[in-house]
């Protein structure tokens, strides 16, 4: 026991030191770390009390004491420690999940009538660097959540060169791969998609203003969808990516079996009868169960089939469905030899393929869909020397690889490099 607490009591006056020294780098909130710091002096004290109390022998009422004492310290002293590191909301955010797609964006009746920076710009910064550059945490001595601190840059100088995107710390930072040392954000942290680079690479290459509207911006044709995708109300949102025509109400007795197997059916929006087709909730679904979505091809523009056992038969059915707007095959068994029965699904608008074998080769097959505009690769055989003749196919597109990230919106073969270290 001796050995126990004479270890317990060196490594805690080890972390006062170690957690001193980190102090002084000025990247943590300063009264948060005053707390954690004397309460970490607390703990060391208890503990070298108690310490004395075992060399002595002397298990009285102080020593007994000081156990209780010391128990409150720790769970106090971490707490402290998790809010310095995580944040102080560390502990509620794990009953909610940060999303890391554009909906966290905000939704704009009017995108040419909004605000470039607060509308768009900033709530991206909010959700992706807020967290180490914010007002609780500033790593690098760099400040985000404020227009004057944001272009005051840290302890590496200008984060934004206003009018010069590719020159700005931050786009060198987030262009880097991954896995580097400098990459923006953490490579363990929710990463930025292609179409929030492009955002952030656009209002800071046409001068990273705080006050002007988009329409007061010039807009380029590759920036122009990308905006228009953040325009509307959800109810709007949804409806515009449903067929122009009416169509007639779908087939109940229909529905029925398809809810017995576990889809989820709803409505695109309200007073419609468009609808989508969820199949997260439905378990052992494999190729024949997707016959089940022919009674209702002409109402289904929204079909979700991630994580699911389908194969390529699969696809011969759903290409009947030539309302798809929105396809979501992710983490299924189809591969390149399938994607050709897709070509019919002329309104397709998003397609998801993530975590399959699908390559470069056989995604070409689908060039004819003329209205896809978002195609996610991350995970997939597609390799990164391969977006180049992709981007080529899908001009209008926007291919999120997730894993990496190939600017495609100045030059095709801009090469960033990492910081130098100082």
């Amino acid at each position: 026991m001796k050995v126990v607490w004479i270890s317990g009591a060196f490594t805690a006056l080890l972390s006062c030191v170690t957690g001193y020294t980190l102090s002084l780098n000025g990247e943590y909130d300063t009264d948060t770390v005053a707390i954690h710091m004397w309460m970490g002096i607390a703990v060391t004290a208890v503990s070298l009390l108690i310490c004395a109390k075992v060399f002595s022998l002397q298990f009285d009422r102080i020593y007994k004491t000081a156990l209780t004492v010391l128990l409150v310290l720790i769970f106090t002293t971490g707490h402290f420690g998790g809010s310095l590191t995580h944040g102080s909301d560390y502990l509620s955010s794990a009953f909610y999940e940060e999303s890391d797609t554009t909906a966290s964006q905000k939704i704009i009746p009017n995108i040419q009538e909004a605000n470039a920076y607060a509308d768009v710009v900033q709530p991206l910064l909010q959700s992706k660097c807020y967290g180490c550059h914010g007002p609780k945490k500033q790593k690098g001595g760099l400040r985000m959540d404020n227009p004057d601190y944001l272009m005051k840059g840290g302890k590496e100088g200008e984060t934004i060169v206003a009018g010069k995107a590719e020159e700005s710390e931050m786009i060198k930072r987030i262009l880097l791969a991954r896995e580097a040392e400098h990459h923006m954000p953490p490579k363990e942290k929710p990463q930025l998609n292609e179409r929030q680079i492009a955002l952030l690479h656009w209002w800071i290459e046409e001068g990273a203003d705080f006050t002007k509207k988009i329409k007061d911006l010039p807009q380029s044709e590759k920036i122009k969808p990308v905006l228009l995708s953040m325009q509307g109300s959800p109810e709007e949102k949804a409806l515009s990516t449903v067929p122009a025509t009416n169509v007639e109400a779908a087939d109940e007795n229909a529905i029925k079996k398809l809810k017995e197997k576990g889809v989820v059916i709803l409505p695109v929006a309200q007073n419609s009868n468009y609808l989508q087709a969820n199949f997260i909730a439905a378990a052992n679904i494999f190729d024949d169960d997707i016959k089940l979505l022919l009674p209702i091809k002409k109402q289904l523009v929204w079909l979700k089939l991630g994580n699911t056992y389908v194969t390529d038969s699969a696809l011969q059915i759903i290409g009947q469905c030539t309302n798809l707007t929105f396809l979501q095959l992710n983490n299924t068994c189809v591969t390149d030899a399938g994607l050709p029965f897709l070509k019919s699904l002329e309104n397709l608008q998003s397609l998801n393929l993530v975590g399959t074998i699908i390559s470069a080769k056989g995604l070409v097959s689908l060039k004819p869909l003329k209205k896809l505009t978002s195609i996610y690769l991350y995970q997939t055989s597609v390799a990164k020397n391969d977006l180049v003749g992709l981007k080529s196919s899908f001009p209008k597109a926007v291919l999120d690889t997730g894993g990496y990230k190939l600017p495609f919106l100045v030059s095709d073969t801009t090469l960033v490099q990492p910081p130098k270290k100082t």
